[in-house]
């Protein structure tokens, strides 16, 4: 028995550069939250990047890592760039190799917003939040 779909608009937050706000997003309209999971909307993005001639900078970054960045009708990370916070709650923090796991299984819902980031860039931006330019 197949779920019935669930559609929504999703952002994707495309972070190529913690401290420079290199941010670019990737706008989902009619996203499938209950048949899809983090590891297809990984793909989705990284295949997005790859065809999107707007993407081209960041063609050379190796993604690794989805965050929620914020879920809609509630507060927000006063970060521009990253949310700090939640990063150990299993609802926030998106498991890009499990196939298993709908995204609606993650709380995500009508206009979440999605970090796609380096881990380890993240890393050292949070020991060291200081925006450069």
């Amino acid at each position: 028995m197949s779920i019935k779909p669930q559609n929504v608009t999703l952002t994707i937050r495309v972070i190529k550069s913690f401290p420079f706000r290199n941010v670019k997003p990737i706008i989902l309209l009619d996203y499938d939250i209950n048949n899809n999971s983090a590891k297809d909307l990984f793909e989705h993005c990284i295949l997005h990047i790859q065809k999107t001639g707007a993407f081209l900078p960041f063609r050379k970054t190796n993604f690794d890592f989805l965050k929620v960045y914020n879920h809609a009708q509630r507060t927000k990370s006063l970060n521009l760039v990253i949310n700090f916070d939640h990063d150990d709650d299993s609802n926030w923090i998106l498991d890009i190799n499990n196939t298993d796991k709908k995204l609606s299984e993650y709380d995500i819902g009508n206009e979440t917003e999605i970090s796609m980031f380096v881990f380890q860039d993240y890393l050292k931006f949070k020991e060291i939040p200081e925006d450069q330019w």
